[in-house]
């Protein structure tokens, strides 16, 4: 499963925020942009066990939405 996440640097953390749009409240951190990929497929693991044991299995959605920047 692919979903797009968010990650901001939080310069009071000194680190990064990530955040699963799709899923609502599914957010981590890490000192390191490594470290904040590897904490939020840890939370979105978890997001999904979660809801499987609750009985509330997550449909994926197709997403067009691409998010990026550009330099003027």
């Amino acid at each position: 499963m692919k979903f797009q996440v968010i990650f901001t640097f939080d310069s009071e953390y000194e680190g990064y925020v990530a955040e699963v749009p799709e899923l609502p409240g599914c957010v981590s951190q890490g000192k390191t942009l490594d470290e904040a990929i590897k904490n939020i497929k840890d939370a979105i693991t978890g997001y999904l066990h979660v809801r499987a044991k609750h009985d509330q299995p997550y449909i994926m959605k197709e997403s067009q939405v691409f998010i990026g920047e550009v330099v003027v």
